[in-house]
């Protein structure tokens, strides 16, 4: 089965899958045929996380492949300062100053040789296909392409590709044809990732720049290598919880977060009652709180604290008495923008992958790459621009995800596989969302395992979500009952309704004899064009 947010990647992973091919092997077609039909978050101007599952693995079942985009080597901590110290407001954001080094074509590749069974030709055919001969837009399409008109205007290579010929908008209807874009696919499908971080392709990525100042070189794309982790383990009513390790913050909170809440029953509370929501919204709150010593390469025992038993114990001992408290003057490392995308992947045999990947804003940093086809992305503005200066929330930044080169920036995103006692898969789930990742990722999983809903109740339910700075809980509608909102007002706390969530994908596989399973999957409702197709 395969959940993605865009129906044709959907159909593309689940004939790999049908032909045969295993659940890296999908993964893999999917990513590329994402680049062509979701380029908005998942170009191959990216980045991404991979967590897999391969229980017929005898020496190691689970791994996490970090291909998150990197600093080019000529960054510095105070790039994006003025004269007089204060940081950029756009440089970070916008043009190619803004870009980090790609790392979605070597992670792919990785997970090919790696996981894979299928030959890159193979795996990479539908992909090009649907950039040479191009794909009807539908209105899921429309909607992202309407968040980035004026990069589109701003590009002479997106006239006629990402607009009309006459430069106007593109409608429902439309058939988006990307020759270029399928021109770099068939030299990464003939050469490899050489195809794409050396020779032509590399040259004229890094030609296109106007200044001094934008410092991605050929020299980053040869030096990019994808890092492989253990993934970040927990455990969670009896079940394993396989997630993201650093550079991603996500995966630590969602850890940190069920670690306090298995000293509850959220069930027997009430699902729904006062007390749940509290001791929720303060098992979020101490989490994010912690995050703020978290960066790429910071010492591991400030994990395994986090993660200690006896830490998380004495939190949930107090979290029932606290009040929300003055977050004023703390820190927060994040600036991470909400447009990211996930899919999750499971195959016949019980093998999994759940993949986040993303471009940080809608199209990255809105610069297309000459004439690749490949939008840039914009991750530089996911370090600390400065220590202690306010980002886009008006939250402090964090010493330890300071700009160095070759550093990756911290991350929300937590690709995530849930396992059975006896290391079966029971489920894959993500989504984007930056810093609200991890609290959708729990939603998700409280709503199966603490409230017995099925996946698409669960993925559909309404979402709430505190991270400490700004010191509000931001709710989707009717996620917190009137009456719980309003007790808890009394208490302090102060609720307000945000748009947009992130849109979560996810399986969830019912054993329902010994020789015999289940798999339910569900597209997050919340944006048009998501599905769920079985193999």
């Amino acid at each position: 089965m395969v959940v993605t947010a865009q129906h044709l990647a959907s159909e593309v992973g689940a004939e790999i899958l049908r032909e045969g091919g295993n659940a890296a092997d999908a993964a893999v077609a999917v990513g590329y045929a994402m680049a062509v039909v979701y380029p908005a978050a998942a170009s191959l101007g990216g980045g991404g996380f991979a967590t897999i599952y391969d229980p017929q693995n005898a020496t190691q079942k689970a791994s996490f492949v970090d291909y998150r985009e990197r600093a080019p080597l000529k960054a510095t901590e105070k790039m994006y300062l003025d004269a007089q110290g204060h940081p950029s407001k756009t440089d970070s954001k916008t043009g190619w100053k803004a870009v980090a080094t790609p790392g979605v074509v070597a992670g792919l590749e990785e997970i090919r040789q790696k996981w894979g069974t299928l030959s890159r030709e193979k795996l990479m055919a539908p992909a090009i296909k649907l950039a040479q001969d191009g794909f009807i837009l539908e209105q899921g399409d429309i909607d992202l392409l309407n968040t980035s008109q004026p990069f589109f205007r701003k590009n002479k290579e997106a006239k006629g590709v990402f607009t009309n010929a006459d430069g106007k908008d593109l409608k429902v209807g439309d058939r988006q044809v990307q020759h270029q874009l399928a021109k770099t696919l068939r030299l990464i499908s003939n050469q490899g990732k050489e195809g794409f971080y050396k020779g032509s392709v590399a040259k004229e990525m890094t030609s296109v720049r106007q200044n001094p100042n934008e410092i991605l070189s050929e020299k980053d794309l040869a030096a990019y290598k994808v890092r492989e982790f253990n993934p970040l383990q927990c455990a969670y009513h009896g079940y394993e919880i396989y997630t993201a390790p650093l550079p991603s913050a996500g995966g630590v909170a969602l850890c940190e977060i069920l670690g306090v809440l298995e000293h509850y029953n959220l069930r027997k509370m009430g699902f729904q009652s006062e007390a749940a929501y509290q001791v929720q919204i303060e098992a979020m709150r101490r989490a994010y709180w912690d995050r703020r010593l978290l960066g790429d390469g910071v010492s591991p025992k400030i994990i395994d604290h986090f993660l200690d038993f006896k830490y998380q114990e004495k939190i949930a001992e107090t979290l029932p008495k606290e009040a929300p408290k003055d977050p004023k003057n703390l820190e927060d490392p994040f600036s991470e923008k909400h447009e990211t995308t996930h899919y999750s992947i499971i195959d016949r045999n019980g093998m999994a992958v759940s993949i986040t990947c993303t471009m940080d804003g809608w199209f990255g940093a809105g610069v297309l790459a000459g004439k690749t086809g490949v939008w840039m992305n914009d991750e530089m503005d996911d370090f600390s621009l400065k220590a202690g200066a306010p980002n886009m929330f008006g939250i402090p930044g964090a010493k330890a995800n300071a700009i160095a080169p070759g550093k990756t920036p911290l991350s929300s995103m937590s690709p995530t596989i849930v396992t059975t006692s006896k290391g079966q898969v029971f489920m894959v789930t993500g989504s984007p969302g930056g810093s609200r990742i991890p609290t959708i990722t729990l939603s998700v999983l409280t709503g199966v395992l603490d409230g017995h809903m099925n996946v698409a109740k669960a993925v559909k339910r309404p979402r709430f979500h505190e991270q400490w700075a700004p010191s509000v809980v931001e709710v989707e509608p009717k996620a917190v009952p009137s009456s719980v909102q309003h007790a808890l007002g009394k208490k302090g706390y102060h609720f307000v309704e945000r748009h947009p969530w992130g849109m979560a994908g996810s399986i969830v596989v019912s054993q329902q004899r010994k020789d015999s399973r289940k798999v339910f999957g569900a597209a997050d409702p919340r944006r048009l064009g998501g599905s769920t197709v079985s193999e």
